[in-house]
């Protein structure tokens, strides 16, 4: 009796392990296939551009859609990296200079900026003072008023200060910090041991030098991902440059590519192959950095 009730118990667990197998696999073919038609929704209109700046004027203002060209042709490219506008002085290329300009506007507020809301983080995670808590309120208060609301009163006061038509609008406010990358570096401050701060202090060391020796050296992948996210916002940015920058010789990547849209309205090769030209740094920032960009967003918060 005992040996045929092993029996059944066996048979019974085989059984279950069997079935949990099965609804394994599938819950892993349904995700996956999830993942592959998501995939495919996001790369279809990229590849569509990609094809696209490699046809000739005539294949692509073809009503008929021909998914790969008949002639392939790199004239797209060439009069991207050629073309210098008649509007300004420069010989430079507009997408050159406006990449150049790009590098000019955003790299300052990114690193100074970064570097201040670090401090920030610092003081809010590991110093005591008064009122620490109403200011780090106040502080995330701040993340929740729209950025519309401020830009009547941000432009009347740029323009009585004429820093329209000048890059300082989109430099300046940067460099002081922001409330999001202090409050994601707080978060991981936080889980870096007291202790380690305290022994610090006992060995002499101030401030500002724990901030330095330990602090940022122990933050280099979060640094990493809000830095890369910061520079990724900037140059993105198009409404920025767009409201403020109305010299030619200022424009941004962003403004360039709108300008040469308009230039080559009816070129549309070009203006595919300019949108690719302006993702590449974007893209090749993300591929070299992906490593400290995931670990510093899968430790925040966490125990070190």
């Amino acid at each position: 009796m005992t040996e045929n009730v092993t029996e059944v118990e066996i048979k019974d667990k085989a059984k279950s392990v069997k079935i949990a197998k099965i609804k394994r696999i599938v819950a892993k073919v349904l995700i996956y296939t999830a993942l592959v038609i998501f995939a495919l929704w996001i790369l279809a209109p990229f590849s569509m551009v990609i094809i696209t700046s490699f046809k000739t004027r005539k294949e692509a203002s073809d009503p008929e859609f021909h998914f790969f060209p008949e002639k392939w042709t790199f004239e797209g490219y060439k009069e991207v990296f050629t073309y210098v506008s008649g509007v300004s002085e420069s010989e430079i290329p507009v997408m050159l200079r406006g990449f150049m300009n790009t590098l000019i506007i955003v790299l300052p507020p990114t690193i100074i900026g970064l570097f201040m809301s670090a401090m920030s983080a610092y003081a809010f995670a590991k110093l005591r003072f008064k009122g620490k808590n109403v200011l780090f309120s106040l502080l995330l208060l701040t993340m929740m008023i729209p950025g519309t609301i401020m830009l009547t009163p941000s432009y009347l006061i740029y323009d009585t200060l004429n820093w329209v038509d000048t890059p300082l609008p989109l430099m300046l406010p940067g460099m002081f910090g922001a409330a999001t990358c202090v409050f994601f570096m707080r978060q991981f401050y936080s889980g870096i041991p007291t202790e380690l701060v305290e022994a610090a202090k006992l060995d002499g060391m101030g401030y500002f030098k724990i901030f330095w020796r330990i602090m940022v050296p122990l933050s280099v992948p979060a640094l990493f991902a809000q830095g890369i996210l910061g520079f990724i916002g900037g140059y993105n940015d198009y409404f920025g440059p767009y409201l403020y920058l109305h010299e030619p010789n200022w424009y941004t990547l962003q403004l360039a590519l709108a300008s040469f849209k308009g230039t080559y309205s009816y070129n549309i090769p070009t203006v595919m192959a300019g949108a690719i030209v302006a993702l590449i740094p974007a893209l090749v920032i993300y591929i070299v950095a992906q490593k400290y960009f995931i670990e510093g967003i899968a430790t925040s918060g966490m125990k070190l």
